[in-house]
């Protein structure tokens, strides 16, 4: 039980981190599903660096604790970090990318998928 609330509250601070990149997030969602590169963009978060998706916030340069690259359902199954006889199963788990973020967050508590509600984006 203590692990289960380390691992929420861990979860929770990283949610918090990413409340400063949500417009940047949201809005290369929205160029992900305009340019129908994808349907199910993914925003892989990372402290070391990651050959997965394009890089939109590195780190280093910006002084973070994450560095952030955009990338999508069809290049995890394509790199095997989804089978793709689970694409069907992880679709069905996917939230509205109109409404939510997906992030994949690789940190001490491991990889897991992360959903956070996006902000009111107005351009």
């Amino acid at each position: 039980m203590k692990d289960e609330m380390k691992e929420s509250e861990k979860l929770l601070v990283i949610e918090n981190e990413m409340k400063k990149y949500n417009r940047l997030l949201s809005i290369a969602a929205d160029k992900i599903l305009a340019s129908n590169a994808s349907a199910y963009p993914i925003f892989v978060v990372a402290k070391q660096p990651v050959a997965l998706g394009i890089s939109l916030v590195d780190r280093e340069k910006v002084n973070s604790n994450w560095s952030i690259n955009a990338s999508s359902l069809e290049e995890f199954i394509s790199g095997k970090l989804i089978f793709e006889e689970k694409a069907p199963e992880f679709k069905k788990t996917y939230k509205d990318p109109k409404q939510f973020l997906c992030l994949f967050v690789l940190s001490d508590l491991g990889a897991q998928f992360l959903f956070i509600p996006r902000g009111n984006i107005t351009s």
